[in-house]
């Protein structure tokens, strides 16, 4: 799916009531959350180019905020489920957190690094 397809997906949907899943492998060091996305998909680049690569993938490293939401992503809990999880780790320092988890999980779906439960069109790069 393109991006227009994906933002169409979800219009009219309520965030908060949306399981989120992830799409690549991550790894926790220390309590923070590195995803690791691999730089080609294609299956002849990944096949003849990858293993000359130096490092094949690319590695995002999130801030406590990030890591917190994506260990909380487990395929069965609702956005508002991690809200409600937020609250209890960072406190008022996540306020407004509705607001604020909708917006990076939002910019996480269009940047193609989560896909929703709820959708059939599984985004897969």
């Amino acid at each position: 799916m393109n991006f227009l397809e994906r933002r169409k997906v979800l219009k009219g949907k309520n965030t908060l009531d949306m399981v989120p899943k992830k799409v690549y492998k991550i790894t926790d060091n220390d309590g923070i959350v590195t995803i690791h996305i691999p730089k080609f998909k294609n299956k002849i680049l990944v096949k003849y180019l990858v293993p000359r690569l130096k490092k094949p993938e690319i590695k995002l490293k999130l801030d406590a905020f990030g890591s917190q939401v994506f260990r909380e992503m487990d395929g069965e809990k609702r956005v508002s489920d991690i809200v409600n999880s937020l609250r209890e780790v960072f406190g008022e320092k996540v306020e407004p957190a509705e607001d604020r988890l909708s917006k990076f999980i939002l910019n996480l779906y269009d940047g193609g690094l989560i896909t929703f439960k709820e959708i059939t069109g599984v985004y897969d790069g």
